[in-house]
């Protein structure tokens, strides 16, 4: 089979793409390859003028909006002032491996940005996107998923923390999010895609970051990390397979295929048995709307009470 690249992508003219975390790394390359091939795309970032500074870098039609997944009452405000969105690619992420944080809303700080936030985001544009052209949903999804396990009676990691183990619970739930919402997508009779893909062990400015508590012994080991990383160019092909390969099916998941999933040209990746399991799906879902505050799509029809 020929590998997939990004001379794969069909062209996106008329299109709105939405990439949270677009100021580097996978994001901007995702936002990078969207706008090259005709998206208009959103950058929706953090750090404002590190968006318009990466804005700068793009050819095509670009915009900057503010956007702090760690705040809720942010999530609100971006998804209000959104007039429309076809394509929305949930990338932002954060790797914690000092000591354990909370968000504004008092979340655990990964599992708050990896996936409240992208939960709340989705569903306050869920109608926009039902409305769009081709309307489809990505997320972000790690390797790590697979060896991480959700503690219902503790997903905000108060009893116990250890950072490795909550970074990977937030990429786990991340990933059981966008099967569950492909599930309700297909039970609604909605035309919105879910899908998600993972970039393997990828060269971007995570790992330094996530390090930065240890100073110069964390610089050391970040640098000794990415010597076996894949560049950032080929770590985004899944992400941008999954948001615009147009034979794609809902609930697909993409990765590279090479050696445990780490590098390589893209595939279809394996998922964990408890990311596939939707009684996981469906307890995930009832908490991040209790947390979050927002609720969308019903139960599937297999699953409602007759």
């Amino acid at each position: 089979m020929t590998a997939w690249t990004t001379d794969c992508i069909p062209r996106q003219t008329g299109r709105t793409a939405v990439v949270t975390g677009a100021n580097s790394g996978l994001g901007l390359v995702t936002a990078t390859e969207l706008a090259r091939h005709g998206a208009h795309v959103v950058l929706a970032v953090r750090n404002v003028a590190a968006g318009e500074q990466a804005a700068r870098r793009i050819a095509g039609s670009v915009e900057v909006r503010r956007l702090d997944l760690a705040s809720l009452d942010d999530v609100r405000r971006f998804a209000a002032g959104l007039p429309r969105v076809d394509l929305l690619v949930n990338n932002a992420g954060v790797v914690l491996l000092g000591p354990r944080r909370t968000s504004v809303d008092g979340f655990e700080l990964q599992f708050a940005t990896n996936l409240l936030g992208h939960f709340a985001l989705t569903g306050l544009l869920l109608s926009r996107l039902a409305a769009g052209r081709e309307p489809r949903v990505v997320n972000l999804s790690s390797i790590t998923h697979k060896n991480a396990h959700l503690d219902f009676g503790d997903l905000m990691s108060e009893r116990s923390y250890r950072a490795p183990a909550a970074y990977g619970r937030s990429k786990l739930a991340t990933t059981v999010f966008g099967l569950e919402l492909d599930r309700r997508l297909r039970a609604a009779g909605s035309p919105i895609v879910s899908t998600l893909a993972h970039p393997g062990l990828t060269r971007t400015n995570l790992t330094p970051r996530a390090w930065e508590h240890r100073a110069r012994l964390g610089r050391m080991i970040a640098r000794i990390g990415l010597i076996a990383t894949q560049p950032v160019e080929q770590g985004a092909l899944p992400q941008l397979r999954a948001a615009t390969d147009p034979e794609v099916r809902g609930g697909q998941f993409f990765g590279p295929a090479g050696l445990w999933e780490t590098g390589g040209r893209v595939t279809e990746a394996r998922l964990s048995r408890e990311a596939a399991d939707p009684a996981v799906g469906q307890r995930l879902w009832a908490a991040a709307e209790e947390l979050t505050g927002v609720s969308y799509l019903p139960v599937p029809a297999a699953d409602r009470p007759s």
